[in-house]
């Protein structure tokens, strides 16, 4: 069956890989399984075709027959469970792994994805820069426990697994600050992620779409 996922028309983060849609297609480069996009233009979001498939209007959105997933997270899971090469065979080694991930979503991201917030939400406001301090220490103090429990290792834990796939991308979206760049082994584990094969094809097809062009 057609794997299809739904995705932004013109990417918003103008194909810097950030759009969450990069976490499903990585996921499905890293595991060799062909998939469609459907462009989904921004004001087709609220709309009951789209509605259908992701009731909060967002991206991505993924169909293989008569199975529609939505939230990335879940999505990514969802492969790394269908298909071989993302989570780990033996059994206590996988639930670490599910474990990494959730911990990627809702103890890590959260407080990267409040200074977004801050960046573009409270520009202006006369408490902005007390915020970005308030929020920048919540991050710092999450990275701090990142880095001790990784220390030299080259993965979260044992081999490359879908969990990294989720942590490489939230860490990403501290680009453009100098936060990540305190932490030279969480430095070195997104360049290590970001070198591989599958992210740089899974890269290349998102940024096709912001420029319009068929790689």
């Amino acid at each position: 069956m057609t794997i299809t996922i739904a995705v932004f028309e013109r990417p918003l983060d103008q194909g810097a890989g950030l759009a969450r849609d990069m976490r499903v297609r990585w996921a499905l480069e890293e595991v060799g399984q062909p998939y469609e996009v459907r462009l989904v233009p921004w004001e087709k979001f609220k709309e009951d075709a789209h509605l259908a498939r992701n009731p909060f209007g967002q991206i991505p959105t993924y169909e293989e027959g008569d199975l529609v997933l939505f939230e990335s997270g879940a999505i990514v899971l969802h492969i790394a469970q269908r298909f071989p090469g993302l989570l780990p065979t033996d059994a206590d080694a996988r639930a670490r792994a599910i474990m990494w991930l959730f911990a990627a979503l809702n103890t890590v991201e959260p407080p990267i994805v409040d200074r977004d917030v801050v960046e573009y939400f409270e520009d202006g406001r006369s408490w902005q820069n007390e915020r970005f301090a308030m929020v920048d220490e919540r991050i710092r103090g999450r990275l701090n426990q990142l880095s001790a429990s990784m220390g030299d290792s080259e993965w979260l834990d044992g081999a490359f697994s879908a969990a990294d796939i989720i942590m490489v991308h939230v860490l990403r979206r501290l680009e453009g600050t100098d936060i990540l760049q305190e932490y030279p082994n969480l430095t070195a584990y997104v360049a290590r992620a970001t070198a591989r094969p599958a992210y740089k094809r899974a890269f290349a097809a998102q940024l096709a779409v912001f420029t319009g062009r068929d790689l």
